[in-house]
């Protein structure tokens, strides 16, 4: 009996999961911020953050690289009475989901070498 009480309440116990959707491409402003400086070589910078998503000339007919990387992040946390499953049969479920965006811009200018002469960035998150 002693064991079924402990049972009964450790059913009681809410439990409660949280599921997150990483982004597959760990590209952030610390990277730019870390790896990329003036005169840099283009392999480098390609190295370091990869293809860009455009590639351009500026008025000056220098090359631009642009990335521009957007993620999703979903969280959604679940929480389940388990004592209801055992004296009425059935289950309660409450939780809650939020969903968040990520915008990064990265705009990278080269000048004839194709060394880094200009590059700037902007986070935003909503």
């Amino acid at each position: 009996m002693k064991y079924l009480l402990l049972a009964l309440l450790g059913c009681f116990t809410a439990c409660a999961t949280v599921h997150h959707c990483e982004p597959a491409d760990k590209l952030t402003t610390g990277t730019v911020q870390r790896e990329i400086y003036l005169g840099m070589p283009a392999s480098d910078v390609a190295a370091a953050l990869g293809a860009p998503n455009i590639v351009s000339l500026d008025e000056m007919r220098d090359e631009v690289w642009v990335y521009d990387k957007i993620s999703s992040q979903v969280e959604y946390s679940a929480q389940r009475g388990g004592v209801w499953l055992l004296i009425a049969g059935g289950g309660s479920e409450s939780g809650y989901q939020r969903k968040s965006q990520r915008t990064l811009t990265i705009i990278v200018k080269f000048n004839k070498d194709k060394q880094v002469k200009d590059f700037t960035y902007h986070s935003s998150s909503f």
